[in-house]
């Protein structure tokens, strides 16, 4: 029996602090920073006998550090420069970019079964089967660690590792050589560039080793996302993200280029800045970007107001829980005399025990973590807790462990359960309530669900690419955790746990690394490109009720602005019949069409572009992406239109015919030529053209509207889809 082959990159984290004011202190503008630079590799002089020796050389102060050099993905270095040195290196000929290093945060069973990979169906078998479970595919993680005693790494039953594995598992005194093992094959850390800028790593909290210690955010200059490509791997899954920036400015962007171009299929969470719009981010058209759905699994745990009313929530408290029959006194923890604000959040220090001793407490969710409001209420002597969300959180719920009987209700729950608390103030009886808890329940409709968390489009830098490009499972889904950190998170919560439940973008993203590892095990000439379209074309959009998914946020339809083309299906990526795939010179040439200077370009791609002729290619949308999506600027316009051309490869049957089925989006007219495509051997390529016109619609000046539609090629045996998506926009 073999199984996947992981590896781990420890990335040194911090907490980012708020924004201060812009300070006119010198000294200050002049505080050393860690910064990339992006350098043409072929430049250097041949007076020096390495790249490294020749990059010290551009460092003319004597305080600035080199950090490391990158020579796979990228060539360059970071090192600790102050911002007039680093305005000094823009200048010299061969330095093609300088930018500053950016904090990026972590996106943070049943699962398996839900996707079907855990059954005894036909298909799920042979998944497995023809991908031989993704033997002698490594995976590249790169996140906070790992704790590499859990059972999730033992490599029981599995093979020799792949001879293609070039890579290191670097020991210390808390990682020993024995911690990697035929599963978890290798696994590195960096600090430098963390401790360049916040000094020495504080080791009664966090590891200097690969071993996990939960951090919350990471520094883009320790990545070396080219180590994970050099050592040999065949998918790298990103967990992490920040701001949406130019690509050029985006490290993450320029690394995962430099893999893409070698054949390596990198993963990234769109983020968990949801539900608003523009809010998904690692949105480059080489990087597979994944939002999060619901299982059909959760975990009950309704509170029971005095009123007899039942107020659904979620909860995987599992400590010792209310008397049985009994109702407690129930406040809200804004209603308390002094900073009502602060008091609402059960931010540290802001209950008055008197206030709360013995009741269970009403918190509203943000500013500090969910389980760390339970922990205020516990300190402050409450028996219970209920988590309400805010109005931008909606109706979408998140099961935590916390650290007292705890319970998360919806937005318009909680607002109900306020109302309840002031009635019973105003008739002069105590507000009661208790929580039940009810353990798992499976088998939830309807499922899947657009996770509330989970980022949206419109993607804000590219729109005519349509971003996030699928959901996979991302919330309450069981996970190994390491053993020194409790199961809420809390410094303070000494318990220990084999697993624990993690929601998020982060939980979503590995369950697509993993479907990726398996499509290039049983199909190990197909590209990145060819992979995501595999992974694109055959999701669904409906749930087990057969109807749209819906937004958790609000009940409501969700769109593809909210899923992409939709929910990824193992089984059918398998075999999609047609795949959209992509080069690296398809990328140029959109890069061009972006209009990004050549200078631009090369920083990301490592090679000079011609532009030249990419420019009479056509527009952005022209990228071979498996979905399309138009943005008309109305201008006064009555009738708008746009075209794309597409280019679909044969991987079915030899011989196979497809017809068109066009579904426009609503006041939409589209049109694909030809309607047929007749295919005579595997591997063969045929192109068609979809023409989409729009009539102006009344908007409000700086407003837009969308509409969604899908284009399906099917042979009788396959149904390959493409969604379409038209934004109409009135300019200011």
């Amino acid at each position: 029996m073999s199984s996947l082959l992981l590896l781990f990159f420890l990335l040194c984290t911090t907490t980012s602090s708020s924004s201060s004011s812009p300070s006119t202190n010198k000294n200050e503008a002049e505080t050393p920073k860690t910064f990339i630079i992006k350098v043409q590799y072929d430049a250097k002089p041949s007076i020096f006998p390495t790249h490294k020796h020749w990059y010290e050389s551009s460092l003319s102060s004597a305080s600035a550090t080199l950090l490391h050099t990158y020579d796979t993905v990228f060539h360059g270095f970071s090192a600790k420069l102050t911002p007039s040195e680093a305005l000094r290196l823009k200048t010299l000929p061969h330095v093609l970019a300088v930018f500053s290093e950016q904090v990026r945060h972590l996106h943070t069973t049943r699962s398996p079964q839900f996707l079907g990979l855990k059954s005894s169906s036909d298909s799920a078998g042979l998944l497995l089967k023809e991908s031989d479970f993704g033997s002698d595919l490594v995976i590249g993680v790169i996140d906070t660690g790992v704790w590499p005693e859990r059972q999730s790494f033992n490599d029981r039953d599995l093979g020799p590792v792949p001879r293609k594995w070039k890579g290191q598992c670097v020991t210390t005194n808390d990682f020993p050589a024995t911690s990697c093992n035929r599963k978890l094959i290798g696994a590195r850390f960096f600090s430098q560039g963390y401790e360049s800028t916040n000094g020495k790593m504080n080791e009664t909290t966090e590891f200097r080793s690969p071993r996990d210690s939960d951090g919350h955010g990471t520094h883009t200059a320790s990545i070396a996302a080219g180590s994970a490509v050099s050592d040999g791997v065949d998918v790298v899954s990103l967990s992490v993200g920040g701001v949406v920036v130019p690509y050029f400015l985006d490290a993450i962007a320029i690394a995962a280029f430099g893999a893409s171009d070698h054949g390596v299929f990198v993963s990234a969470s769109a983020g968990n800045g949801g539900p608003g719009g523009l809010t998904v981010t690692n949105v480059a058209p080489w990087v597979t970007t994944v939002g999060a759905g619901t299982i059909d699994r959760d975990f009950p745990a309704d509170v029971h107001l005095g009123n007899g009313k039942i107020i659904p929530g979620v909860s995987v408290y599992s400590g010792p829980g209310l008397k049985k029959d009994q109702m407690y006194s129930l406040v809200y923890a804004g209603s308390e005399s002094g900073d009502g604000y602060s008091a609402s959040l059960c931010l540290e220090g802001s209950l008055d025990p008197a206030f709360v001793r013995g009741k269970i407490v009403v918190c509203d969710r943000g500013i500090n973590s969910r389980p760390a409001k339970g922990e205020v209420v516990k300190k402050a002597g409450g028996v219970g807790m209920i988590l309400a969300n805010g109005v931008f959180d909606g109706e979408g719920l998140v099961a935590d462990c916390h650290v007292l009987p705890a319970t998360s209700v919806g937005a318009a729950s909680g607002d109900e359960i306020r109302k309840y608390i002031m009635s019973a103030e105003k008739s002069k009886s105590p507000a009661t309530a208790t929580i039940v808890f009810k353990g798992t329940r499976v088998n939830v409709r309807p499922a899947p669900v657009v996770a509330s968390f989970s980022a949206r489009g419109p993607n804000p830098e590219t729109p005519e690419i349509l971003k996030p490009d699928v959901i996979a499972p991302g919330l309450n889904i069981l996970a190994a955790w390491p053993d020194k950190v409790g199961p809420s998170g809390i410094p303070t919560d000494k318990r220990k746990t084999e697993f624990n439940i993690l929601s998020g973008t982060s939980m979503a993203c590995p369950h697509v690394s993993g479907l990726a590892a398996l499509l290039k095990a049983a199909h190990p000439d197909w590209s990145p490109a060819a992979i995501r379209s595999a992974l694109m074309t055959t999701a669904y959009t409906v749930d087990n009720r057969g109807e749209t998914m819906i937004d958790e946020s609000t009940g409501n339809t969700s769109t593809a602005l909210d899923f992409g083309a939709g929910h990824v299906h193992p089984q059918k990526a398998m075999n999609p019949g047609l795949i959209y795939d992509l080069t690296s010179y398809d990328y140029v040439n959109f890069l061009c069409n972006s209009n990004y200077t050549v200078n631009n370009i090369q920083v990301i791609t490592r090679r000079k572009a011609d532009c030249s002729g990419a420019t009479r290619a056509g527009h952005v949308g022209n990228l071979n992406y498996p979905s399309l999506s138009a943005v008309f600027q109305q201008y006064g316009k009555h009738k708008m239109s746009t075209h794309f051309i597409r280019t679909v490869t044969n991987v079915g049957d030899p011989n196979s015919a497809y017809k068109v089925t066009i579904r426009p989006p609503s006041g939409m007219t589209v049109t694909v030529q030809p309607e047929k495509l007749v295919f005579r051997r595997v591997g063969q390529k045929l192109n068609f053209l979809v023409r989409v016109e729009a009539t102006a619609v009344k908007l409000s000046p700086g407003s837009s509207s969308m509409k969604s539609g899908k284009i399906v090629w099917s042979d009788g045996k396959h149904n390959v889809t493409s969604p379409i998506v038209v934004t109409m926009q009135q300019p200011l």
